[in-house]
Order: C-alpha cells, then structure tokens, then sequence
C-alpha cells in the first residue's frame, strides 16, 4: 500500500470564515473601503504514498488544524491584526498565509504537497500550494 504509484492521493477539508478588511491601492477601486468577505477555505493534502493505515492524513486532524489556524481571523477586522500590519490581505495573500500557518502545525506529521484554495464566490477564488516538509 505504500508504494509508489503513477498518480496522487489527494484528502481536503473545507472551513468558512468570516473577516473585514481594506485594501490600500487605486487598483482595489470600492475595495480601499472597508467590507465584509466570508471565505470558504479548503486544504488539499496530495501524496504519492499512503501511511501504513492506508491514508494520506487523518481527516478529523485536517480539520482541527484548519480551524485553529482560522481562529484568530474570525469576525476580525484583519486591518487591525498585528500580523497583518501594513498589508493587503488579498485572497491571494491569506491563501499563502494560511499556508504558512498549516504547514507549521504539519511539520513532522505530514511530507507532501499542501493547497489551500480561498473561495471568494462561486465563481471567484485564488490559492497557494507548496510543500510540506
């Protein structure tokens, strides 16, 4: 079971959260104005490999890190978050942040490929994808 193979076993979990932010940058145009975004955000687990249970990552531990790392975001104003000082919070931006803070918490338990996806809207969305290792 924990061969190589010619494809990838792939395990996500979705969480929403809701923040306020502002953009800064002519480019934003209504956006420089403080609103609302409720993201949809799902982390997508990819390996060549199964564990010796027969799984990528457990699912329950997927969506525990996923919150934790949602939590301090939630109903806040990102603006006003020490991390996020200074910087546009793009979906862009909190997909690669989001990253960072899974990725921390997967050290040691987890070697493949991390996605996490942003979904603005049914028809909008943006995401980071990067290693764990």
């Amino acid at each position: 079971m924990n061969s190589p193979t010619s494809g990838v076993f792939r395990v996500a979990v979705r969480d929403r959260v809701m923040i306020a932010h502002s953009f800064v940058g002519a480019v934003f145009g209504p956006a420089q104005r403080l609103h609302g975004a409720t993201y949809e955000i799902t982390s997508e687990y990819a390996s060549e490999h199964l564990d010796p249970n027969g799984i990528v990552l457990d699912i329950g531990f997927c969506h525990e890190v996923l919150a934790e790392v949602l939590a301090p975001l939630r109903f806040q104003n990102l603006d006003e978050l020490l991390p996020f000082s200074g910087v546009n919070t793009t979906t862009e931006f909190l997909a690669r942040w989001i990253h960072q803070q899974v990725t921390a918490r997967m050290r040691g338990q987890f070697h493949g490929m991390l996605r996490i996806t942003l979904d603005e809207s049914s028809v909008a969305w943006a995401s980071y994808e990067g290693p764990v290792a």
